[in-house]
């Protein structure tokens, strides 16, 4: 097979920048595969006839894909300076050859698929890793061949770095399931060969927090790890969480209180609340990869880190006191038995805190022992309490005649139907019973708190969770027909209250039928026996009773175990993610299964403590109500994810419905008053608290939640309605177009407009990047999104729009047509004086005041700012710490923005409006040699390490006090409001915006206008009634009736001196020689020109002379901007009147509005 021509050019294109590439990297290789950093993965070929025999320029071109030491047509003969054995050595793995099978390269001119044909295809050349990473300082991996993890470079018969969908790309960082592989970037395969790579990046925010990145590589790295099954792992653990003791002392009691109807009803309540959880657990579940934490894991990944935080936390507390909450049942139980036998060994409670304490060491003991033993206790605790249920069950079918004067007489229709409708006794109601039975029906979420130990949480969690609250809620059922078909309410357990033949007409009561009459112990209400009285009754009905007292302690010991695993689980996932500062310790994890050993420590130190305290009635509600608190918000979680409409929301569970769930969360929020209404007010505001402080604090972690997904969804639907709304006069906002250059280069600018657009109308920082031979549009996306952040950090609420322009008029026209969105577009353009624009070229004013035009041209309105000492304060070193420190909380991968004061590599739009020349007036964009290309964060604006800081000089100084003077309060001042022409009254809404905010409340608006001087009075009233009409409050009104007077004759020549070079002065030359530098100088002062608009220009000489005279002392002075008449006023005269104009004064806002009314005294 013979090698196209197509081959051989293509090797030649890249034969030198290969050769740079291999020369650095000489030298032994790494022994092994580093699977985590890889690109992508590429076998190394052994060429063993390229490094040893086959030397011959003229070998066979058959044999093998080319070698850097072969010679090929055009390419020189070896790299300069680099060993031609070395760059043989280093040439294995430049191209993927496949099926190499014999080492000695004897069989390969046999295989067709090494033939060059189908490697260069196209030129679709196949780059080793070496040449493809030469950007990351050196680092290059190496990834030997393997049968069983070898990402083949060979797709659809063609030798190609293009990869075939795989699941190894989609994973997370050190996933524990797997490898990550990270697909060729988008750059690798569509740049030219020549250009450099860009950076590995994660995609859409995919990349884990580093304490996930920690856990996934710890889970990755361990052996032997203990994963459970649907059946161990979740069923087991949920029935005995479920079945507690209320099963065997509550349920019977309830049956009496609420007959068998509604002791039904109340368990099916209780079963739909449960339910409806669990079908939302197992969606949430089901929608992707499930790591542990639980319910906290599941909520905070769907509804973000503020509720996940709040919920997490208490969840986790309320299962560390449900420890001692089961661990004193238990304890209680037992000292019955010892007072029962008389071998109490103090008094009850201290008996009770003294057994709890050693039940809750032994269970500490299991737990530390690790999961495995865990469950295998939990199984052996699971078979006594069916034995025990199963045991009820049988004796209720063997009546026994010593048990008739207790109450207890076998199945019968009579006691059956005695017992149907309720008997409320006391204070109790049907909602005080069902608060008693819920905290029974609690423990759903037993399964999902080990979510991280499941060998597949996707199917474990919705199978066993689900299928125990259908077994435990048929057994509840079963109990409650069972217990109320054959035990009678009311019984004295005494064997004389029998009734004879003769008495048995006044006898009533299904008692009777049976020969016995409990009325007596009724009346007197002493009965001892029976549904209300006897809280031990199942043990009196079963087979044997002894066994109902190891269903109790198996229920309570299971329970207490489940919650003793569950707290310390789901705060460890809380810690790692460093939600709350300062619970890092707790995150640690020990062994193979990353036990959280400290938080067992917590969770037994809460424990004992409240058993310790062993009255446990006033937190039994709140233990209830945290846990109804986070079932509510996992089914709130659904609902809201359903209504944000995300595509990224697509469970494999499909059995729910979101109006489902939202029914599920309100109830959840009714049973929690239900059950106890201070305990659920104490429990809201707990989750407010906890809510604002997560809120307040912003941790920095990006989930992907759900409420994200939500503002987003209500961004683009407002944002479409608001498009299909005409404008009003009423609700007119100044939407500005800011030519910032980088936000944080004119902070005089930036914080001005802010302070009138915060919360009111559009901000956009326009950036225009000029000078550029190849934009790089990757920099680009990544520099928006950077100073993006900077700008939320620096709590501006303004968006950053960066472009690539051939020249700045271009880049402002882009802006001007495309920034904002529907309605959400700017309106006004605001731009920074050109302070230095007599020092270079005037080809820069002509731009300059084109955009000017073209503004109006768009019918915008027009806003410059000019200071005195000028805006641009990027030329200063180190003059933003608010960029370091920002960067420094941030864990994100930036480039590093440094100030270049050698060259102009990159003229942005600074350049038309800085007071620093052109050389040093704009951040570079350079990449740090210390890189390496890993993730940075050093500072945005940060020193050069080479040079010493340098003292600003007092220029610099000036200007940096300057550029921060509206971040302070502004004090008692005034705002000077110079309205000569009327623009549609922007001119006025701008500076009442602006002293409606904090730091300009205390500023006065003082309003100057024209007028004649016959005419001041009236002129004076009838603005104030104007001003009144449109309620903009007004300290003074002053009427200028001396506008028109003459200038000073020495401002005037000192006028005519500054546009002498400027002047065209076409009399002293040729017709066709002052046309021909006209052309090429568009911006220069014809004589014409400059006699048509003599008294334009004396009025700005003369208003320059009135400013300095009334506003000296101004704060701000805001003033109609002077039009120029585009095509008869050249750029030069209309530059030399703003400099005039605004000359030598405080702070100036040149306003021009677009002519359309955005003030209105109509309602």
């Amino acid at each position: 097979m013979s090698a196209p021509s197509s081959a051989p050019s293509a090797l030649t294109d890249n034969a030198v920048s290969e050769c740079d590439f291999l020369a650095p990297d000489a030298g032994p290789k790494p022994p092994g595969p580093t699977p985590s950093q890889s690109r992508f993965q590429v076998d190394l070929v052994a060429e063993a006839a390229g490094a040893t025999e086959d030397k011959s320029p003229n070998s066979d071109a058959s044999s093998t894909l080319p070698s850097s030491d072969k010679t090929t047509p055009g390419a020189p003969q070896e790299c300069p300076g680099a060993d031609p054995a070395v760059g043989g050595e280093e040439a294995k793995g430049r191209f993927r050859v496949v099926n190499f099978a014999d080492p000695s390269g004897a069989g390969s001119a046999a295989s067709p698929e090494a033939a060059p044909a189908d490697g260069l295809q196209n030129g679709d050349t196949v780059m080793s890793e070496t040449s493809l990473h030469s950007s990351t300082g050196g680092q290059h991996h190496y990834h030997y061949d393997t049968h069983t993890n070898t990402y083949y470079l060979r797709t659809f018969g063609h030798n190609t770095i293009d990869a075939v969908p795989n699941i190894d790309f989609y994973r997370q960082t050190a996933a524990p399931l797997g490898e990550k592989l990270i697909r060729p970037t988008l750059s690798e395969l569509h740049d030219e060969l020549d250009k450099e790579p860009f950076e590995d990046g994660f995609a859409n925010g995919d990349e884990l927090t580093p304490a996930e990145e920690a856990a996934a590589k710890e889970a990755a790295e361990s052996k032997g790890v203990v994963k459970f099954g649907w059946i161990k792992g979740v069923l087991v653990r949920c029935m005995l969480n479920i079945w507690g003791v209320m099963l065997f002392i509550r349920m019977t009691w309830i049956v009496g209180q609420a007959g068998i109807a509604l002791a039904c009803v109340i368990v099916a309540m209780a079963t739909v609340v449960t339910t409806i959880t669990g079908l939302s657990t197992s969606a949430i579940a089901t929608n992707g990869f499930v790591r542990g934490g639980g319910a906290y894991y599941l909520i905070s990944r769907s509804l973000g880190p503020e509720f996940g935080g709040s919920i997490g936390l208490i969840f986790a507390f309320a299962n560390a006191v449900a420890v001692a909450m089961y661990v004193v049942g238990f304890a209680e139980t037992v000292v019955d038995l010892l007072a029962g036998a008389g071998a109490l060994m103090t008094d009850p409670t201290n008996d009770i805190r003294i057994i709890g304490t050693i039940t809750v060491i032994a269970l500490l003991g299991i737990s530390v022992a690790g999961m495995e033993w865990e469950a295998k206790a939990q199984i052996f605790l699971l078979v006594v309490l069916i034995t025990a249920i199963i045991n009820f069950f049988i004796g209720t079918f063997i009546p026994v005649k010593s048990k008739e004067p207790m109450g207890f007489f076998g199945y019968d229709g009579a006691i059956m139907w005695e017992n149907m409708g309720p008997d409320f006794r006391g204070e109790e109601t049907f909602f005080s019973v069902f608060a008693i039975f819920f905290p029974a029906a609690t423990g759903i979420l037993a399964g999902a708190n080990i979510s991280g130990d499941l060998a597949d949480p996707q199917l474990a969690i919705p199978r066993g969770t689900l299928l125990a609250i259908l077994i435990t809620g048929i057994v509840y059922l079963g109990v409650a027909v069972s217990t109320g078909s054959c035990i009678l309410r009311d019984a004295s357990g005494n064997l004389n209250d029998t009734v004879s033949s003769q008495f048995m007409s006044n006898c009533t009561g299904a008692a009777c039928k049976f020969g016995y009459d409990f009325s007596a112990c009724k009346s007197e209400k002493d009965c001892s026996y029976g549904l209300h009285n006897d809280f031990q009754v199942m043990s009196l009905v079963s087979g044997f009773g002894p066994i109902i007292s190891a269903g109790i302690f198996s229920a309570t010991l299971s329970s207490a175990l489940a919650s003793l695993v569950s707290a310390p689980k789901v705060f460890q996932a809380l810690c790692k993610d460093n939600i709350y500062p300062g619970l890092g310790m707790f995150a640690k994890g020990y062994g193979k299964n990353n036990e959280p050993l400290r938080g067992y420590i917590l969770t037994f130190c809460i424990a004992l403590a409240f058993i310790l305290i062993a009255e446990l009635n006033t937190i039994a509600p709140i233990i209830s109500n945290f846990f109804l608190a986070s079932y509510a918000l996992i089914n709130f979680s659904v609902f809201h994810a359903s209504l944000a409409n995300s595509p990224g929301w697509r469970p494999s569970f499909k059995y729910y419905n979101m109006w489902v769930s939202l029914a599920g969360a309100i109830m959840c929020c009714v049973v929690m008053f239900v059950i106890n209404w201070w305990a659920a007010l104490f429990t809201n505001v707990i989750v407010m608290g906890l809510y604002i402080y997560v809120s307040y604090k912003k941790p920095d972690v990006n989930w992907g939640s759900s409420t994200q997904a939500l503002t987003y969804h209500q961004a683009l639907t407002h944002t479409l309605h608001l498009s299909g709304v005409e404008d009003h006069i009423k609700n007119f906002r100044p939407q500005c177009l800011v030519m910032t250059g980088y936000p944080n280069s004119r902070p005089a600018l930036l914080d001005l407009v802010h302070s009138f657009t915060k919360n009111v109308g559009l901000m956009i920082c326009g950036h225009i990047r000029t000078g550029y031979r190849r934009p790089n549009f990757k920099d680009l996306a990544t520099e928006q999104s950077r100073y993006q952040r900077w700008l939320l950090k620096n709590e501006t609420k303004a968006f950053y729009t960066p472009v690539f322009a051939e020249d700045m008029r271009q880049g402002t026209q882009y802006l001007l047509q495309a920034a904002g969105l529907g309605r959400l577009k700017p309106n006004t353009l605001v731009l920074g004086f050109k302070n230095d624009w007599r020092d270079g070229d005037m080809m820069n004013v002509e731009t300059y005041i084109s955009m000017i035009h073209d503004a109006f041209d768009f019918q915008f309105g027009a806003v410059i700012l000019r200071l005195k000492e000028g805006l641009d304060v990027s030329h200063i070193q180190g003059q933003d710490e608010l960029l370091s420190s920002q960067d420094k909380s941030s864990g994100m991968k930036d480039v590093i923005v440094s100030i270049d004061t050698s060259k102009d590599s990159d003229a942005d739009s600074s350049k038309p409006s800085s007071k620093a020349t052109s050389l040093q007036n704009s951040p570079a964009i350079q990449k740090d040699d210390d890189d390496d290309g890993k993730a940075t964060t050093q500072p945005l604006l940060k020193k050069d390490k080479r040079s010493p800081t340098v003292p600003l000089n007092v220029s610099d100084q000036r200007l940096l006090e300057a550029g921060q003077q509206f971040q302070k309060k502004q004090g008692k001042g005034t705002v000077d409001v110079w309205w000569l022409f009327d623009d549609g009254g922007l001119t006025l809404l701008i500076p009442y915006l602006l002293t409606n905010k904090k730091r300009w409340k205390e500023c006065k608006i003082r309003v100057f206008i024209g007028g004649k001087i016959n005419r001041i009075d009236h002129d004076r009233r009838a603005m104030a009634t104007l001003l009144s009409k449109f309620r903009i409050d007004f300290s003074d009104i002053t009427v200028l009736g001396d506008i028109n007077t003459k200038p000073k004759k020495e401002h005037v020549s000192a006028f005519e001196e500054m546009i002498e070079p400027y002047r065209l002065k076409e009399d002293d030359m040729e017709q066709e020689a002052a046309e021909r530098l006209k052309n090429s100088e568009p911006w220069r002062i014809t004589d014409n020109e400059l006699e048509l608009y003599r008294a334009k220009t004396n009025r700005q000489i003369r208003l320059n002379e009135l400013l300095k005279e009334h506003s000296s002392t101004a704060n701000l002075i805001v003033m109609s901007l002077p039009l120029a008449r585009k095509g008869a006023v050249s750029s030069a005269l209309y530059m030399a009147w703003l400099e005039v104009l605004s000359k030598d004064l405080p702070p100036m806002l040149l306003v021009r509005g677009n002519h359309q009314s955005v003030l209105t005294f109509y309602s």
